[in-house]
């Protein structure tokens, strides 16, 4: 069944859409978890029982409407569930991120005034426990795997199933109070908040409504007609906008069903058993895929390597034209059908995505080669651009006009403007209502007109509306001589190679751009190994003379592209280092989503940015670390510095 004709009767909370579904699909899969290597799957009507089971045990624990609910683990249909018993209680959700240290996890949970915490097993109790000193507004956990916790002071500690089995137990008693919160849901009341991933500071709580989640999904949904027979598989955190959307709000709309693996390391295995129709994921989850892909074809033996290169050298040819209905010659579409037959089906099938019918990335730039390589498969990728703020979708790309230098056109009810300093600008229902506690940063950020800003500089194209983003506005800058300095094009295009897992670019104010690599430790592992190097460490392999000379090579033929675009063409690097750990979220690098914080990392390392402007050949330095357990440490390194060579620009190289 279409999302079309789903109809918005009675639709005006994610509750509401809970009882639709249940009374329209009840029979159909709503809910899939594998647990012990064994699927096993909730209807749209046993879901609607087990969530209203648990609302009612809620309240019977004293959750009040307008309380928030904290809610911390892997994705698991019932953590789903309490984000939506939550609401039918009349409290709100407030998912974290499950790898959050306790300190991360303890500013989240006093700036909501968290009253109860739904934790997925011990490791999360653990961290809340840990920091409940400074969480005076914590009244109540919640646990859902009882390993571990037998012996723990029970006395404000609940296990999940007994929550739900006191809420049945209830039912007769406390279901007209359930009923009565329910019917004071409306458009405007909060649907879910969602803490930003703070590249530039503390986490700001966004606030995101019903009509906020529920507008964007309808019109999402029948932007790329999802359907009630739809599968996806929610792997991605439970704290960020783009699960939530997908996994709760698109799922709630078309009444798809969303599928939980066991774990993160069964993740592979896991999509492929369930062959999803609507994919979405990072580019960093497709480059790792095709990193892998690319290892196994250097072991191949010689004949099938050479068929894999045949057929993919072909599927490069004609692949992206057949998805987008383009004519192709009847020799190109035979060889195309024998290619899919040897190579691209059974590579499809090994990555999980034989069904694919709409898939997105979106968050970074993908490396044009690694987004035309799938697109070459027959796989329908395509990149959207969205923010928290916008609850997900600004742009989106429509089928038949996917390019790997855009994001897309307008999603539907998306409005559009450039500011004069060159900044993106939207406003649409998914509009954010506010920043939680900050209406400071709310006025900065949402005019009252509505416009938001996005921080994202860019321009939209003229003739195919389509936009550009350039950077982040923030990190535009411009060279000593006065041109452009834009980091992040330059370290996405880094960051194509697979040999590099990350790339800082310095160079705002300064003569010369420098930078900051890490080595990809799978790839550049399997290549050692394939040419028996022997390293002990990710230190060794990333100081290694011939990593080093992969690396500079990488850096020179980047410059070599960037040259070729005069308005960038200042932005080549001079002089890098291959830094001697990998970034890290744990230790306040990275975001929790992997976003470079670039002013921590600025101070952090300041005296190996020192050491690459003074002309020094190698910079000692020691750095702390934190270890998985929390504890702390400091790694001492000797770094090599080496020089890059640059090209003159594009309009130099035409004039000469």
């Amino acid at each position: 069944m279409s999302t079309h004709s789903a109809g918005a009767e009675g639709s005006n909370s994610i509750p509401a859409l809970l009882h639709r579904n249940a009374r329209a699909f009840a029979n159909a899969p709503a809910y899939r978890e594998k647990e012990y290597g064994i699927w096993q799957s909730w209807t749209w009507a046993q879901t609607l029982e087990e969530v209203e089971a648990l609302a009612l045990g809620l309240v019977d624990l004293g959750l009040a409407e307008g309380d928030f609910v904290a809610i911390i683990g892997r994705n698991r249909p019932r953590l789903y569930w309490s984000m939506i018993a939550a609401q039918m209680a009349g409290a709100i959700p407030v998912p974290l991120y499950q790898d959050a240290v306790a300190e991360e996890m303890a500013y989240v949970l006093g700036h909501c005034g968290a009253r109860f915490v739904i934790a997925g097993d011990q490791e999360q109790v653990d961290k809340v426990i840990e920091i409940r000193d400074q969480l005076p507004e914590v009244e109540q956990m919640i646990y859902l795997d009882p390993r571990g916790l037998r012996k723990y002071d029970h006395s404000k500690l609940h296990q999940y199933a007994h929550v739900q089995d006191a809420g049945r137990a209830k039912r007769d008693e406390l279901l007209p109070e359930i009923t009565r919160r329910q019917a004071r849901l409306d458009y405007d009341s909060t649907c879910v908040m969602l803490y930003t991933s703070g590249t530039t500071g503390k986490p700001k709580g966004v606030v995101l409504s019903n009509r906020n989640v529920i507008e964007t999904s309808k019109s999402s949904s029948a932007f790329d007609d999802l359907r009630r027979s739809d599968e996806i598989l929610a792997y991605l955190p439970m704290a960020w906008v783009g699960d939530f959307i997908f996994s709760v709000g698109q799922a709630m709309w078309t009444g798809f069903c969303t599928n939980c693996p066991e774990s993160a390391d069964t993740m592979q295995t896991d999509l492929r058993e369930i062959g999803p129709t609507y994919y979405f994921a990072p580019p960093r989850v497709f480059e790792t895929q095709l990193t892998n892909v690319m290892i196994r074809m250097e072991d191949a033996g010689r004949f099938k390597k050479w068929l894999f290169d045949v057929f993919m050298g072909h599927a490069r040819k004609v692949g992206p034209d057949l998805l987008d209905g383009h004519p192709v010659s009847q020799w190109d579409r035979f060889k195309y059908k024998l290619g899919e037959f040897f190579i691209y089906g059974p590579l499809k099938n090994t990555l999980g995505l034989s069904r694919v019918r709409v898939g997105y990335t979106a968050g970074e730039a993908i490396g044009p080669e690694i987004f035309d390589f799938y697109r070459s498969l027959g796989i329908n990728l395509k990149q959207l651009y969205g923010q928290t703020e916008a609850t997900v979708f600004i742009t989106a790309q429509p089928d038949g006009e996917v390019r790997s230098d855009t994001v897309g056109v307008c999603c539907p009810g998306v409005e559009l403007k450039i500011s004069e300093d060159g900044e993106v600008f939207y406003r649409s229902p998914g509009v954010f209502v506010e920043y939680f506690k900050n209406p400071e940063s709310t006025a900065s950020t949402k005019d009252a007109e509505g416009w938001v800003a996005t921080g994202d500089a860019g321009f939209i194209e003229e003739g195919t509306g389509h936009l550009r983003i350039i950077d982040r506005a923030k990190d535009v800058g411009k060279m000593a001589d006065g041109s452009l300095f834009a980091p992040k094009y330059v370290e996405n295009k880094l960051k194509f190679f697979p040999n590099i897992l990350e790339a800082v670019v310095f160079g705002n104010g300064r003569e010369e751009c420098t930078a900051f690599i890490n080595i990809d430790l799978t790839a550049v592992g399997n290549w050692a190994e394939r040419n028996n190097i022997g390293y002990a460490s990710y230190q060794e392999l990333a100081r290694h003379p011939q990593v080093m000379d992969q690396v500079q090579s990488h850096v020179e033929e980047v410059n070599r592209s960037v040259a070729q675009d005069e308005m960038l063409s200042g932005c080549q690097v001079h002089r890098f280092v291959v830094l001697h750990k990998e970034l890290d979220a744990d230790d306040g690098e990275l975001t929790r989503t992997r976003k470079v914080r670039r002013r921590i990392i600025e101070e952090k390392y300041a005296d190996i940015i020192v050491a690459l402007y003074d002309g020094s050949t190698s910079v000692s330095t020691v750095t702390e670390v934190t270890y998985e357990d929390g504890r702390k440490g400091s790694i001492a390194a000797t770094l090599e510095i080496r020089s890059a060579a640059v090209q003159a620009s594009g309009q130099k190289m035409a004039a000469e």
